[in-house]
């Protein structure tokens, strides 16, 4: 692979505005501080998010949040809850913020081309007297991102447009292996393919969603 001489590397901010020009005035108005009606009405919709962080040193995570619409509580109007789920427990994203509290969460609902983007500052706490209103199917979340917003606004729809993401038409799951399979020849896992397989399934999966 020939690489980028040099020369073509931007190094600037100066050299980034001069090549991709300024933004429009909306899109720098746009930014709020604190949740309007139709932010809190977006988070009652959305029922998954991305939520990025970095630790101390830079090194970055991006982690998928997802439960039934409305999973994200809102507080008050600078502050927001997001419980979470059983999962593989790696934490990464969550030991970033016992580090660097800085966060970036991206909202989508379905069909929608726009998202909601929230940045802030986070911290983990482990009970509090909403948790009661996060159960779902009898899970009590173990913890509980609370953010405290510093930057809110929402983002067009164009990305979404030109990755066609919500066209079923131009959907083709099947064109990839198996999660299994491709498990299997990552070799990280000792279980044979088939066993994998079965632990794999929609159906096993379904069991675990809300067991610790």
């Amino acid at each position: 692979m020939t690489l980028a001489p040099d020369s073509a590397t931007i190094t600037s901010p100066e050299e980034l505005r001069e090549l991709l020009g300024a933004p429009m005035p909306r899109a720098v108005d746009k930014e709020r501080v604190t949740l309007h009606a139709w932010d809190r009405e977006w988070l009652a919709r959305s029922p998954f998010c991305l939520i990025s962080t970095s630790d101390a040193d830079g090194h970055c995570d991006v982690s998928p949040k997802g439960d039934p619409p409305g999973f994200v509580h809102v507080i008050d109007d600078t502050t927001i809850a997001i419980p979470d789920r059983p999962g593989n427990r790696r934490a990464d994203g969550f030991l970033n913020i016992l580090s660097n509290s800085h966060v970036g969460l991206l909202f989508l609902v379905p069909r929608r081309g726009e998202t909601l983007r929230i940045n802030g500052r986070a911290r983990l706490v482990r009970d509090a007297p909403f948790f009661d209103e996060l159960v779902v199917k009898g899970h009590r979340p173990a913890l509980a991102m609370i953010v405290d917003v510093e930057q809110i606004f929402f983002h067009c729809a164009k990305a979404l447009m030109r990755s066609k993401l919500w066209r079923p038409e131009t959907w083709e799951p099947d064109t990839l292996p198996s999660h299994a399979r491709i498990v299997g020849d990552l070799r990280y896992a000792k279980e044979s393919v088939e066993e994998l397989e079965r632990y794999y399934c929609e159906a096993n999966y379904e069991k675990q969603l809300y067991r610790s």
